[in-house]
């Protein structure tokens, strides 16, 4: 047991080291209060990455003191590998790296990478039942009709409720237990696919970070798992007669447009409907319009667009049966939070020796 959980008192193993938070929220006193008591000479520094008019704010436009010296980081969007020569951990803010492969430090083996896989669960798979139970229950087509205040005969009405349906969950991580410990609750069928088998009990726990009361911790939901890395191991998930199938997968050179039209053909026996809150990427979007406007699928719905921002003029805005957010599923207030919380938890387990939480493989970059 290490000297803080014993005492309560300070670590200095992390005396020499600087952590910069480069992240898009204004500097909390408390927390740097609170982390530089606990670790002792430990230096914090904190930029915030987003301008009041919701800009982007670039790692070149920070004062190169804030870089000086830098040792630990926190951080979405890669600096110049110029201004971290020093950094040893980075601690992401997303739950994919796929923005850091071919940056210098990202291919040092001796530099830490760590994702926040799991504080984006609770309120993304909020958003993917949400989208599901107003496709299900075409709440969009009733908020139509109240703005001419038309009362449609309830005869009229189609809903399915959510019973018996079967969910299918293409990258079984933090979001998508998440999203399976909503739909079980509606009574749903639960599919799971990963990459790779989880053959064992003890395989298919869950290892990455949790926000408490959330997710399927011990793998117990799903009726059946399936696994692979090709097509052909896809295609066969994407078969099994599924009402709703949820993107969850990392972005990589295997599971870019992981759904095409041969995809889409697939999904045509059962009219599946498909949600997406991984990457614009994942979806060949030709493809889907094409699904959409034949009705192949009963309908989508993106939180995530290639590219981002989705231009004003592409075709997917007009497809039928569509409903299209700006990448905002993983919002709420609670966020930074968490996203601190795991900030300190890494910290610690780096200050005491001990193996991170959500460390990327840097073959999968994820």
């Amino acid at each position: 047991m290490s000297a803080i959980q014993e005492t309560g008192g300070e670590i200095d193993t992390l005396s020499n080291d600087i952590l910069l938070l480069f992240v898009p929220f204004a500097e909390k006193p408390e927390w740097i209060e609170r982390i530089t008591k606990r670790f002792k000479g430990l230096q914090i520094r904190w930029v915030n990455s987003i301008r009041d008019n919701h800009i982007i704010v670039k790692a070149e436009e920070v004062s190169p003191e804030k870089w000086d010296g830098v040792t630990l980081l926190t951080s979405f969007l890669p600096p110049p590998a110029e201004f971290i020569p020093k950094v040893r951990f980075v601690q992401l803010t997303s739950a994919g790296a796929d923005r850091w492969p071919g940056h210098p430090k990202y291919q040092d083996e001796n530099v830490i990478f760590c994702t926040t896989n799991g504080i984006h669960a609770p309120q993304i798979a909020e958003w993917v039942i949400g989208v599901w139970l107003s496709h299900q229950h075409n709440f969009l087509h009733y908020a139509e009709n109240m703005k001419t205040r038309f009362w449609e005969s309830p005869f009229a009405a189609r809903a399915q409720d959510s019973t018996n349906l079967r969910i299918g969950i293409l990258g079984y991580g933090a979001i998508g237990r998440q999203c399976a410990r909503l739909a079980n609750a509606l009574g749903m069928e639960i599919y799971a696919y990963t990459r790779s088998e989880r053959a064992t009990p003890e395989s298919r726990k869950d290892d990455s970070y949790c926000v408490p009361g959330t997710g399927d911790p011990n793998g117990l939901l799903p009726a059946k798992w399936f696994h692979g890395s090709s097509r052909a191991d896809v295609n066969a998930f994407l078969g099994q007669d599924l009402d709703l199938l949820v993107i969850s997968v990392p972005l990589t050179a295997e599971t870019r447009h992981i759904l095409s039209h041969e995809q889409f053909d697939i999904l045509s026996a059962k009219k599946t409907f498909v949600a997406n809150i991984a990457r614009g990427g994942h979806i060949d979007q030709d493809a889907l319009i094409e699904a959409l406007e034949k009705g192949k699928i009963r309908g989508a719905a993106l939180d995530v667009t290639d590219p981002e921002p989705f231009p004003a003029d592409h075709r997917l805005w007009d497809a039928p049966n569509l409903f299209l957010t700006p990448h905002v599923s993983w919002k709420t207030d609670f966020l930074w939070d968490r996203l601190l919380d795991i900030v300190e938890l890494n910290v610690g387990r780096l200050a005491r020796g001990e193996r991170l939480i959500n460390v990327v493989n840097r073959t999968l970059h994820y």
